[in-house]
């Protein structure tokens, strides 16, 4: 989400170090918190080559987000874009360049939280033909010994270490530049190609990728864990500390626009849980 919290693209946020607002605004004079932001464009953070969330062609869910939410507040959408690495608050929530970030897991200290509009979890993706199916736990026996892959330094690690299922895994880096390297695309390329049994993946990752395999991954939301850490995060939006009038006009267009944003979550393949992260959010018929 950013997706930057715990799952694995929003880790890599949870890595950075913000600046603080000081640094960035001017002398003695400098403006209030809440003038900072635009009162006629909803100003955009976000990566241009980080799909299936955003991207410079408007083709992520998360671009879809950004323009409802524009169409609603009578604002032009206007994009800063900066790669989801090292830096990114800094250079463009922090310093002034944008307004939002769409997608920032709650919690994340580095920026001040929306109310969340989506829940979802880490997800295990694994071939429909594979004996490994309908596996729905890291519990399952039959995962021993498997070739697993996983995003480096998020929580599904921890589960494999603690479950002993380290040196048979298979990881991918974090903390790439994503205009050159997509991990979780290699993740389900390896997944299909047969190089590694399963692949551990944040589910608004999985989900909209695999659907470009024609059904032949399945992806399940690991919501069944019995051991820490939690693999679910409910997302919101990411604005400026101390911006809690810009925070409320968000929260007031997440509830009214709610419908609208589940059904663009839904249909890019998004698995969205209940609050608690313990089963499949119920959706209305669209």
């Amino acid at each position: 989400m950013p997706a930057w919290g715990k799952p694995a693209r929003w880790g890599r946020r949870s890595l950075l170090a913000a600046a603080t607002l000081a640094a960035v605004l001017p002398g003695p004079g400098r403006a209030q918190v809440a003038d900072l932001v635009s009162p006629t464009a909803l100003r955009v953070c976000a990566d241009p080559a980080d799909p299936p969330l955003s991207d410079k062609a408007g083709d992520g869910f998360e671009n879809r987000i950004a323009v409802l939410m524009a169409e609603s507040l009578g604002r032009d959408l206007q994009y800063t874009w900066f790669p989801m690495a090292q830096g990114f608050v800094r250079r463009t929530l922090s310093a002034v360049q944008c307004d939002v970030i769409i997608g920032y897991a709650q919690g994340d200290e580095l920026v001040l939280n929306t109310n969340a509009y989506y829940t979802s979890a880490y997800t295990i993706v694994t071939r429909a033909d594979s004996d490994l199916h309908d596996v729905t736990t890291l519990e399952d026996p039959r995962l021993k010994g498997r070739r697993i892959g996983y995003v480096a330094n998020t929580p599904p690690g921890t589960h494999l270490a603690r479950l002993g299922m380290i040196p048979d895994a298979q990881s991918y880096d974090l903390m790439v530049d994503t205009r050159r390297y997509h991990p979780n695309e290699d993740m389900l390329a390896d997944l299909a190609a047969g190089r590694i049994d399963a692949g551990l993946m944040w589910g608004p990752i999985a989900g909209p990728l695999a659907k470009g395999y024609d059904g032949k991954l399945v992806v399940t939301p690991l919501i069944h864990e019995t051991a820490g850490p939690r693999l679910f995060y409910r997302i919101t939006m990411g604005v400026r500390p101390g911006e809690d009038r810009w925070k409320r006009t968000l929260n007031s267009e997440i509830r009214k626009l709610q419908p609208q944003i589940d059904r663009i979550l839904a249909d890019a393949g998004v698995p969205l849980l209940n609050d608690d992260g313990t089963a499949a959010k119920a959706l209305p018929a669209p």
